[in-house]
């Protein structure tokens, strides 16, 4: 059922509710929204154990997108939904999106456990590595009305896709259609990325504020840099556990069935925690 909810700079944002339980927000990444497929299929998943809040990033899908942007627009964001479900919530983050509720947690949000599923640190100088204005063009690339070329910097310079997977996306008519449709929050990704992508060390305590349980998922298939992101992440955060296993990897399909069991495991834990019931 979609409902909306109004964020402190007067951006509407949308989100799909479903399911009876605790409350559990999911936050995507670059290119996806609440309707992506993958997306979907997690939230109905999930949705046997917990009240799941599937929630439109601003400027993706049916949300709003007031300007200028700014990190701290989408962490307050993520705040209205985090109030709307009551205050308190479980949170997953995939790639950007769990940069986004990391940032979120280090900022003060109630979030009573924090999931987040290859967040994509570069901190090893021998990994591969967005070029050092990837930011600036990319924001240069979407102000100058060039959707298709951002999709395929940001895929082949960001994300290391080779370029025959674009190629091979825009001969796939309704694939294609919905990246175009969210490419101009690209530029909102890479600043979430921005300085943590340039083969550095996590800054010692930087994140020493979020002190919930944290679980860091990778998939062991991922690539060298992501999953050396997530080991890094893992040991910088007060109270976090690594979650390495086949098939986790978010570069491909959302494995939906695989991330719906571990995060059930990982939020109906044994751990004594704060959530508010769904109301």
């Amino acid at each position: 059922m979609m409902n909306t909810v109004t964020s402190k700079d007067g951006t509407t944002i949308v989100y799909d509710k479903t399911g009876q339980g605790p409350a559990l927000i999911l936050v995507t990444g670059a290119f996806s929204y609440r309707k992506f497929p993958g997306q979907v299929q997690l939230a109905e998943l999930l949705s046997a154990q917990f009240t799941v809040y599937n929630y439109d990033r601003r400027g993706r899908g049916d949300s709003g997108d007031k300007q200028p942007y700014a990190i701290e627009r989408e962490i307050e964001d993520l705040q209205a939904v985090i109030d709307e479900a009551g205050g308190s919530a479980f949170v997953w983050g995939l790639s950007s999106g769990a940069v986004l509720a990391l940032q979120a947690a280090a900022n003060g949000a109630d979030i009573a456990k924090l999931a987040l599923h290859e967040p994509p640190f570069v901190v090893d100088p021998a990994d591969r590595k967005p070029p050092h204005n990837f930011t600036a063009h990319v924001s240069e690339l979407i102000a100058a009305g060039r959707r298709a070329e951002a999709i395929k910097y940001f895929m082949t310079q960001g994300m290391g896709a080779p370029s025959f997977v674009v190629g091979m996306m825009k001969l796939m008519p309704g694939v294609w259609s919905n990246l175009m449709d969210v490419a101009h929050t690209l530029p909102y990704d890479a600043a979430l990325l921005d300085g943590y992508m340039e083969g550095k060390p996590l800054p010692a305590g930087l994140w020493r504020s979020v002190t919930q349980p944290v679980l860091v998922l990778e998939g062991t298939e991922s690539p060298a840099g992501l999953r050396h992101g997530a080991q890094a992440l893992a040991q910088a955060l007060p109270n976090a556990q690594l979650l390495s296993k086949k098939g986790l990897g978010h570069t491909k399909k959302l494995p939906a069935k695989l991330i719906s069991a571990e995060l059930s495991a990982f939020f109906t834990g044994n751990s004594e925690v704060r959530i508010a019931a769904n109301r």
